[in-house]
């Protein structure tokens, strides 16, 4: 029986409502996001449109829209929420939820909007666990696994906006009619305190707001909720447990939840003239909103008969464009790719694929992606930090997702190979598909989106017909040292960063740079890869990197972790996350040449003789530069103690640490940073104690070039180095100077020793090739 008399929002219970979610979501660490709110659309939209795959997910929006504009919503829900009309029912009447049996539910939308309230709707009907939303042929629509019949969206949505768009126009006829009677008539209907309100509201466009909500990972373990219901129930249904761990490990567990809004749609049609006029004359006739939305069933002539044409072609169209605009804003992530990589193969009959392979598959696919404008991805498919380790088949997102697809088994792997099992195609069951096949559901989801599985097939044919090239990934690789470079300088200059930040004086880019010499310049076989020291960058290192790239070489120039960007970035990062740098790039620079000289500067230099330890193939030689094993900063001693401190005062929340950061006086303001984290330079003594237990295993040709009375490093590191390490072939260089940057102001022709070590690093290679 349908509800007939709806409650007034309680706004106090509604306000406690909100402030407990806030709660729940700082209880939980629920990483809730929302993103295309920049033209304040949530402040200007009326009708809220969401996907629907979670129950609890109804409970987001109306807590974002009171959020940022405080305005109270109308959501509507399931009828058999409100079964019995108990206390629940009662709470959800109070918080603004109604049926969708409620006896003239359009119309008293309609009313709520034009109160100032707002109105949100999931227009799938119902929880579309398998997120089956294209038919076929690409077609929009769901799949009722009840009467097995796909079918469109529903029109309830669409027939509020237009035909509250044209009674707002009505209202504004009336108006400019001067008919105070009818406009009284109205104000008081409407229940609007001034007549000025009702023009308002009259004069706002009804715009549709179109939304996703997309959860990052999707988990299908056991959680406390399933095994509470095991332990208190004998026989808890599959659906419930299906749903309690689903949903509860969104809630539980770190869960991203992003909440996209797309572009405003407008209800406003131009309508013909004899539009207008028939509608003009019908409007006059009626006395209730319920009588305007009630056209279609109590229409009993030809003109009225013609008007419910019009509104149904003009709601159908309205319908398909906001469908359409709820599932592109879809967030695409790893597990969409990699769901969509395992059915491809599946339907071309692969049973079994190489495991890196489907990693370099999965990273030219979200290459390609990052360039097309209609899609939207997840911010770790943006952000190469996170997915730095995707083409050495180290990427724990990755492995999180695989791990679920053999929880579910759907695959199997060895150490070299995962192999595709039968069930990845076998009918599911509808209620229980999400922990029986998270494949399907997420390929599923970012179906509409036909640019995504345009990416992953194209990829897929390229990898498996052999048709990359080491220049391609590198090219590719690189591409990520910059976007990482712009991301974390855009992330730090982030306003609570900003005091420190302000103290900063570097002008030049941090950005790392590849130089290739063109094609009708005689390039060399040796590249040349350029690593500058602590708090610097790669501009430390620009003007020898141009030199040698006029010369013919091959030179990349490198920017490691954190540098470049902010203190705070620099915080963040560890030696070894430097080595990652150096290593990452020394891969990179070999797709363009036969061998690579390592030049590093200050501790650029002591990384790149520990990066030589590792036995990179084609390595020709380092050039070492001012490289420390001591300082001549006495207070270093005391760094370990500072960092010891730190870390145990901020586990005070709010507390970074008793001295996280101090001073810096640096030989290049314009590039260096003026400010040191602790930890960063604890990291650095990390560097030079592991450096100098490493030199016996320093075995390239290698020249150690050092300023006689630098005044930061101790020159003693110079000898340290050169006898230490195991190769015979070895220089070192005294430059008559106290001062330490000697590659950025080139003292002593330190650019000349350089050029002439990799000139002689030439001739030892081209004698071991002829003698090898």
């Amino acid at each position: 029986m349908p509800n007939r008399k709806p409650h007034q929002i309680d706004t106090g219970k509604y306000d406690l409502a909100v402030k407990t979610f806030s709660r729940i979501k700082r209880m939980f660490g629920l990483n809730i996001k929302v993103h295309g709110n920049e033209n304040k659309v949530i402040d200007n939209g009326q009708i809220f449109l969401f996907n629907h795959f979670a129950r609890f997910e109804t409970m987001i929006p109306p807590y974002i829209i009171h959020r940022e504009t405080g305005a109270y919503c109308r959501s509507v829900a399931d009828k058999g929420l409100f079964a019995g009309n108990g206390k629940f029912a009662k709470l959800l009447h109070d918080l603004g939820v109604v049926p969708t049996n409620i006896q003239g539910l359009l119309p008293f939308l309609a009313a709520e909007i034009l109160r100032g309230n707002k109105v949100i709707i999931f227009p799938e009907g119902a929880m579309i666990k398998d997120r089956r939303i294209t038919d076929s042929e690409g077609s929009l629509g769901i799949f009722s696994h009840k009467h097995n019949v796909f079918r469109k969206h529903h029109q309830g949505a669409a027939a509020l906006a237009l035909t509250l768009e044209l009674f707002k126009k009505r209202i504004l006829s009336v108006f400019a009619d001067g008919n105070d009677r009818r406009i009284e008539h109205w104000q008081n209907a409407l229940g609007l305190p001034s007549r000025e309100a009702l023009f308002e509201q009259a004069s706002k466009p009804t715009l549709i707001i179109p939304g996703a909500i997309t959860f990052y990972p999707i988990r299908i373990d056991d959680n406390i909720l399933t095994k509470s219901a095991s332990f208190l129930s004998k026989n808890p249904s599959i659906a419930l447990l299906e749903e309690l761990a689903i949903e509860g490990n969104i809630l539980l567990k770190d869960t991203d939840m992003d909440i996209r809004l797309g572009a405003p749609i407008t209800a406003k049609h131009s309508w013909q003239w004899w539009d207008n006029v028939l509608m003009r004359q019908y409007f006059k006739k009626i006395d209730s909103l319920e009588q305007f939305f009630g056209l279609k069933e109590t229409a009993n002539n030809w003109t009225e008969k013609l008007l419910v044409s019009f509104i149904g072609k003009e709601t159908g169209r309205i319908r398909d464009a906001y469908m359409e605009g709820i599932y592109k804003q879809t967030t695409v992530n790893l597990a969409h790719l990699a769901s969509i990589l395992l059915l491809d193969l599946v339907e071309k009959g692969y049973r079994e694929i190489d495991i890196t392979f489907f990693h370099k598959i999965l990273y030219l696919s979200l290459k390609k992606l990052q360039d097309v404008p209609n899609v939207s991805l997840h911010r770790s498919l943006t952000w190469p930090d996170s997915y730095y380790g995707l083409v050495d088949d180290n990427c724990p997102d990755l492995d999180r997702f695989m791990d679920t697809c053999q929880k579910a088994g759907l695959i199997s792997h060895t150490n070299t190979a995962y192999q595709l099992l039968d069930k990845l195609s076998d009918p599911h069951k509808f209620q229980t598909v999400r922990i029986e096949n998270p494949v399907v559901v997420n390929a599923n989801e970012v179906a509409p989106l036909k640019e995504v599985k345009e990416a992953v097939v194209f990829s897929s044919d390229k990898v498996m017909d052999h048709k990359t090239t080491p220049q391609e990934l590198a090219t590719n690789l690189f591409d990520d040292e910059c976007r990482s470079h712009n991301r974390n300088k855009a992330y730090y200059n982030k306003k609570r960063y900003e005091e420190l930040n302000n103290k900063e004086t570097a002008t030049k880019s941090g950005s790392p740079s590849l130089l290739i010499p063109q094609t009708n310049t005689p390039r060399k076989h040796i590249g040349i890869l350029l690593v500058h020291g602590f708090l610097a960058s790669p501009a430390e290192m620009e003007g020898l990197a141009e030199s040698l790239w006029e010369d013919g070489y091959s030179v990349l120039n490198v920017r490691l972790a954190g540098h470049g960007t902010s203190p705070w970035d620099l915080q963040q990062h560890s030696w070894r996350d430097w080595l990652s740098s150096v290593r990452r790039n020394y891969r990179i620079l070999s797709a363009f040449v036969d061998d690579i000289v390592i030049v590093g500067f200050s501790m650029g230099g002591a990384l790149s003789l520990l990066f030589s330890t590792e036995n990179p193939p084609d390595l020709a030689g380092v050039a070492s530069i001012s490289a420390p094993l001591n300082v001549q900063n006495k207070g270093m001693i005391f760094v370990p103690l500072i960092h010891q401190l730190n870390q145990l005062v901020r586990w005070i929340p709010g507390v970074e640490g008793l001295i996280p950061f101090y001073d810096n006086d640096p030989d290049n303001p314009d590039i260096n940073y003026r400010t040191m984290p602790v930890k960063s330079v604890n990291e650095l003594k990390e560097v030079m104690s592991v450096t100098r237990k490493h030199l016996k295993d320093v075995k390239v040709p290698v020249t150690v070039i050092q300023g006689n009375k630098d005044k930061t490093v101790k020159p003693s590191s110079a000898k340290t180095i050169f006898n230490n390490i195991s190769t015979e072939n070895k220089t070192l260089h005294w430059i008559q100077t106290k001062e330490h940057a000697l590659v950025s102001k080139n003292v002593g022709n330190t650019h000349q020793l350089v050029k002439d070590f990799i000139i002689h690093t030439t001739k030892v290679k081209l004698l071991e090739n002829k003698t090898g």
